[in-house]
């Protein structure tokens, strides 16, 4: 075991590789996908939702009814509702959040695509943001796939990250680096 990682990024890992394999075995790899999905997105627009599963004095049977109740309402597959249930079952529940962000970039890196962040100071035209993509695809012989957003703050310019790299060419970094070296003077 890494010593670099904490011991929930490592469940979570463990645990969204299982899913992953469960998901291959069953050639149910795109359903899973799209249930992790609307998933997360139901976990992120709802704190009620990531209150529930991360309140440790919560039964088997309230985690159940919850499990069955997001069934019902988003048709899951099978093999997804199998897997939030051993979930529960083994009291990893409260690592939902992050199984189904190391889930989304297993998959990612299984279809040969890398996930990026883009921070841009102005809205960007869907035509630019493909073009940039693309660019940034030729450019690592990958393919990209952009999280999109603006920061007026930035004044001008970009910011992407990828993985580890990060470039920064906004105008807020350039005044920020200039500030730093008058001082040093």
């Amino acid at each position: 075991m890494s010593s670099n990682k904490s011991f929930s990024s490592e469940t979570s890992d463990r645990y969204a590789l299982a899913l992953f394999g469960l998901a291959k075995e069953n050639s149910e790899l795109e359903t899973v996908e799209k249930n992790v999905k609307d998933l997360s997105e139901v976990y992120q627009k709802n704190k009620d939702l990531g209150n529930f599963v991360t309140n440790p004095t919560r039964s088997f049977e309230e985690h159940f009814q919850v499990i069955n109740k997001l069934n019902e309402l988003m048709d899951f597959s099978p093999t997804f509702v199998k897997f939030l249930s051993i979930l529960v079952v083994k009291r990893r529940i409260f690592f939902l959040n992050k199984i189904l962000t190391s889930y989304l970039k297993l998959n990612l890196k299984n279809k040969g695509e890398l996930n990026a962040t883009l921070i841009s100071s102005k809205k960007l035209s869907p035509e630019e943001l493909k073009n940039l993509s693309d660019d940034l695809s030729k450019t690592l012989n990958s393919n990209i796939s952009l999280n999109y957003s603006v920061d007026e703050n930035l004044i001008g310019g970009l910011k992407i990250q990828i993985g580890s790299l990060m470039i920064d060419t906004s105008i807020k970094n350039s005044l920020k680096k200039y500030e730093n070296l008058m001082l040093e003077i």
